[in-house]
């Protein structure tokens, strides 16, 4: 095989395992070959441990960093540089590929295990609210993948059930992410991984929550009748979950009930819904939920109401929910305001003032200009497809011009 055959054939592998895409090449296939890189990335040498039918990773020449086997060439050290005399050789990327970091995992895992995961998952899903999936993903899935072989440690029941759980967050966090940037199928291998923690550690609360953000996703492709089985999946034995979950819960299904055009089933459900979050203790949520507070609700809720406002020809409840979400999102979801403005403005584009609407909706363009998020631009561009209908308003052309900017953007 030449070097490229057999990247290549890495690469075909490692997507029939794993369903991402690698971008194994020629040119790191002669840095393995050259010992420039004596240690690659886990899922790289197993890759090429199955295309060379190789028993172990020291078959092929690879040795950690320390062992004996290859000649360590020493950096030149940085106090004898002179400045501007650096230079990496490659491209920075590049250079970067080559630092490689295996972190050992515990034979036997405890509670502080548990909460490293916690507090890791915590601190990438304020990454993901403030900046979208697109900032967080990558580092995410390599956060996930350490926390999976953790699952392979020894530990008590009451730990194994913890560390379930905290995994299994962690993979729902990543799932989202990769979700919010339109890598569907790194989100629904995440998700089913989520799903697995969750049964196998018996969370009733973390099975209903990985659920409903499937059913989002199922919305989000279409996908209405598979969205709905989720939900309704989710809700089984409802008993078991706290007041939050099943307003949330409620929530997603009277959506899909008023994208079905099940108008009557969806207020009846929505109205279930609110009283459920009008008598919940937020502060008792658990660590996935603590996003899902008055505003998210108002702003996921108002979402029902859409098809009403469109037919009655005035925003009614759901300009009343968005209006009201998009004062009550704080600063630790920008993201959640600005989708909620970009919502109202398209709303308002299309039964109400459009210069108001572009009021509105540029406002939503300044907010979401640091965000890399697929789903932010699909708003974007929801509110531009309104407003084309009133060019001939400057606000509005204004308005239209700045979305077609922020798109192509997005998308370059």
């Amino acid at each position: 095989m030449s070097r490229a055959e057999l990247a290549e054939a890495a690469n075909a592998w490692l997507w029939e395992q794993r369903g991402e895409r690698f971008d194994l090449d020629a040119r790191a296939i002669a840095r393995y070959e050259r010992g420039a890189v004596r240690w690659p990335g886990a899922h790289y040498r197993a890759a090429l441990r199955h295309v060379l039918n190789a028993p172990d990773d020291a078959a092929l020449g690879f040795r950690p960093a320390g062992q004996s086997g290859h000649p360590i060439k020493a950096e030149q050290p940085v106090a004898l540089l002179l400045p501007g005399s650096v230079e990496l050789g490659v491209s920075p990327a590049e250079f970067v590929s080559q630092v490689v970091l295996e972190t050992p995992v515990p034979t036997r895992a405890c509670l502080i295990e548990v909460d490293q995961v916690r507090a890791t998952t915590a601190a990438l899903a304020r990454s993901e609210n403030l900046f979208g999936g697109g900032l967080s993903s990558e580092a995410a899935a390599a956060q996930l993948r350490w926390a999976s072989r953790l699952l392979g440690a020894q530990s008590p029941n009451r730990v194994r059930a913890g560390l379930l759980e905290a995994v299994g967050n962690l993979a729902g966090v990543v799932a989202f992410s990769a979700f919010d940037i339109g890598a569907h199928a790194a989100a629904a291998r995440c998700f089913r991984f989520a799903l697995w923690c969750a049964d196998e550690g018996g969370s009733w609360e973390l099975r209903a929550a990985t659920l409903a953000d499937m059913s989002r996703q199922a919305v989000h492709l279409g996908r209405l009748d598979e969205g709905l089985s989720l939900i309704e999946f989710a809700q089984v034995r409802a008993d078991r979950l706290t007041t939050t979950t099943r307003a949330m819960l409620g929530t997603v299904r009277a959506r899909l009930l008023a994208c079905l055009g099940r108008s009557a089933d969806a207020l009846a459900e929505m109205s279930r819904a609110d009283s459920f979050f009008t008598s919940s203790d937020t502060t008792a949520a658990p660590p996935w939920l603590t996003y899902y507070d008055w505003a998210e609700h108002l702003g996921s809720s108002a979402r029902v109401f859409v098809p009403v406002a469109v037919t009655e020809r005035r925003s009614g409840e759901a300009g009343t929910r968005l209006a009201a979400a998009i004062g009550l999102h704080s600063d630790a979801y920008p993201r959640s305001r600005a989708l909620s403005r970009a919502r109202l403005a398209t709303l308002t584009m299309k039964i109400g003032d459009p210069r108001e609407a572009a009021a509105i909706g540029r406002i939503a363009i300044i907010e979401s200009a640091s965000m890399h998020s697929t789903r932010m631009v699909g708003e974007l561009q929801a509110l531009h497809d309104v407003s084309v209908d009133h060019s001939d308003i400057p606000e509005v052309a204004e308005l239209t011009h700045d979305l077609t900017t922020a798109v192509g953007s997005a998308g370059s």
